[in-house]
C-alpha cells in the first residue's frame, strides 16, 4: 500500500504528487477499477467461451495460411 511521509520544507502539492506517482506504480486505480463491477459466474464462463472461440478461429486461419504457402 503506498503512503507517503511529508518531508521538512515540502509542500503538500509535491507530497501529494510522490503519492499520486506511488498509486500509479503499484496499479491500484486500475484493478480498482477492473473490480468495480460484480461479474456473474455465467458471464465469466461466457467470456472464457468467446476467449476460446477466437483463439480457436485465429489457430485456424494461421494453419490455411500456413498451407497456402506450400
Amino acid at each position: 500500500m503506498p503512503g507517503v511521509k511529508v518531508r521538512e520544507n515540502e509542500t503538500f502539492d509535491e507530497a501529494y504528487r510522490r503519492f499520486k506517482k506511488q498509486v500509479d506504480r503499484n496499479l491500484i486505480v486500475t484493478e480498482a477499477r477492473a473490480r468495480k463491477y460484480f461479474e456473474s459466474n455465467v458471464e465469466k464462463k461466457k467470456k472464457q467461451k468467446i476467449a476460446a472461440r477466437k483463439k480457436q478461429l485465429k489457430r485456424l486461419y494461421m494453419m490455411r495460411r500456413y498451407e497456402a504457402r506450400l
